[in-house]
This record gives C-alpha cells, sequence and structure tokens, in this order.
C-alpha cells in the first residue's frame, strides 16, 4: 500500500464527468498515492462503477494502483427491495458474489486487497478461511485483510487462515483526533505487534473538525491552528495527518476527497513532524483533560 490511500465512498456525488474521474486517477497517482480504497456499498455500487468506468478509458493505468474493496454489509438500500433490515452477510456465497460484482464495476480481473467490511456476529471463521483461499487459487484476490475488527475477531478470523498460509496484511479503523478509541482499546498495538499496517478511515472526523461547535471540536481547532501556524502552514488537516502518521503502528490514511490541492495538501503532510508535546496537545483538546 503507498503511505496515504485514495478513498472513494463519495465519488457519486463529486459531480464529475467520466474524463474527470481519470484526471483524478491520474493526479492520485502523480502524486504517489497509488492504493484505491473502495467497498461493494459505496454509493449503492455506484462508486464502484464509476471508478471502473474511468479505469476503462486508460487501462493501462491498472498496473499503476493497487484496488482495494471490501465486502459483508447488506444495506437495506432502494435498490435491494428484498431487504428490510440492514445485515451482515459473510458467507461463501455472498463473498464470492460480491467479488465477481466488484471485479465487474472496477472494469478489473483481480483486487488487491479484499477486507471484511464489519464484524459479523454471525461470520464461520472456516467458512470465510475457506472462501479466501478460493479466491487466491482463482487470481480473483491477492491480499486479504478486516476491517473494524477487534484484535480478538482479528486474530479469530487469522486462526482459521494459518492453514491456508494465507496473513490478514491490514485492520481498517477509524483513526482521528476526534475518535481515539484504536488508540486504547489495544487495535493499534496488535496492529504494531503483529507489524500490521492499519488503514485509517474519517481522519478529519467526517468534516466535524471543522464544523462542529461542540467544546471539543472547538478545542481543537485552537490548537490544531496553533500548531499549524508553528509549521508554517494555515491547513489544519496537514496537522491532524502528521497526527496519525506519528503512530508507531504506522497507519495509512484514507484520503477521502475529488479535489487535487486536498489531496496535494494531505500528501505534503508527510514532511511536518511533530514533536511530543504537541502531539499529547492534540490529544488534550480531544479529551479535555491531561494524560494522568
Amino acid at each position: 500500500m503507498s503511505e496515504f490511500i485514495a478513498g472513494f465512498w463519495r465519488m457519486h456525488t463529486w459531480d464529475m464527468s467520466t474524463q474527470q474521474r481519470l484526471h483524478l486517477l491520474e493526479t492520485y497517482l502523480d502524486l504517489g498515492i497509488t492504493t484505491m480504497d473502495h467497498a461493494d456499498i459505496y454509493g449503492q455500487s455506484l462508486c464502484e462503477s464509476l471508478f471502473g468506468e474511468a479505469l476503462a478509458l486508460r487501462p493501462s493505468l491498472r498496473e499503476q494502483m493497487q484496488i482495494v474493496s471490501k465486502c459483508g454489509i447488506k444495506p437495506a438500500f432502494d435498490s435491494a427491495p428484498e431487504r428490510y433490515v440492514n445485515h451482515y452477510d459473510t458467507s461463501q456465497a455472498h463473498i464470492l458474489a460480491s467479488v465477481d460484482a466488484s471485479l465487474t464495476r472496477l472494469t478489473t480481473d483481480r483486487l488487491d486487497l479484499l477486507l471484511i467490511h464489519r464484524p459479523d456476529p454471525l461470520m464461520r471463521a472456516d467458512e470465510v478461511a475457506a472462501t479466501f483461499e478460493q479466491l487466491k487459487q482463482a487470481g480473483k484476490v491477492l491480499n486479504f485483510g478486516v476491517s473494524n475488527f477487534t484484535p480478538a475477531q482479528f486474530d479469530l478470523l487469522q486462526s482459521s487462515l494459518h492453514r491456508f498460509d494465507i496473513p490478514l496484511v491490514t485492520n481498517q479503523v477509524e483513526i482521528s483526533p476526534m475518535n481515539m478509541t484504536s488508540l486504547s482499546d489495544g487495535t493499534l498495538d496488535h496492529c504494531q505487534q503483529h507489524k500490521i499496517p492499519p488503514m485509517a478511515w474519517s481522519c478529519l472526523g467526517g468534516g466535524n473538525i471543522f464544523s462542529s461547535d461542540d467544546e471539543s471540536s472547538q478545542r481543537l481547532r485552537l490548537q490544531l491552528a496553533k500548531i499549524a501556524d508553528e509549521h508554517g502552514t494555515q491547513d489544519i488537516s496537514q496537522i491532524i495527518y502528521a497526527w496519525i502518521l506519528a503512530l508507531p503502528s504506522q497507519p495509512k490514511p484514507i484520503i477521502g476527497s475529488g479535489q487535487a490541492h486536498r489531496i496535494a495538501a494531505a500528501q505534503a503532510s508527510r514532511r511536518i513532524k511533530l514533536d511530543k508535546q504537541q502531539w499529547f496537545s492534540i490529544w488534550q483538546a480531544s479529551m479535555g483533560h491531561s494524560v494522568p
């Protein structure tokens, strides 16, 4: 995976032509951001199709990128009237069907990485492991991981995969100064222990860091702006990315933007190195108190 990852869960809202979407892919690649993150449900499956249409204009770009997708969630979409409740499905039949559909929409013959999107309380680990092996043998998926799994859930699936010699290579989890749960619940410690770089989603708190009026957000904005000024920038998002990149589990932040200047700004944040007091001052601003 590249150090930063391109996220496309909002691509259906960006109002771009196919040519503009192709230019966006080229922009990411030109900046060294080669990993492209999708899920079968994004935009009710439209986002994968929009990406695939753009890629089809210049198929040679496929060899310059790693395509990631996720499966396992079945929302009660308008396009799926047979579903009356949001639920999870990690059965062999669903995983195989989801991968085939994603490959068609993305106009590719393989996924570089497939993730189980959410922990499923009805997941049968041995069945998922056998399905992963089937996909690997067919050449449809090269690597496997999970998303939003606890360390115990991760280890459960990994234990079933050992007989096929298939490692789980990542856990995609929420990491931001507004949601630091993974810093204290063992998730990032588990990633560091097993040398599994996590993928970080919602790094900017869904935009709430910039717009919310709650006390935590206001404290964060003030502290982030102060540190941004110390590093010669007015872009607090760069400080947020630098804060995440400082974590020893080596997270890969997902950039969910269709704007070239936002992508370039995020990429430039890797040059910003926070000292320990700056890092903990952001932690303190979020929590509203100092460390014990």
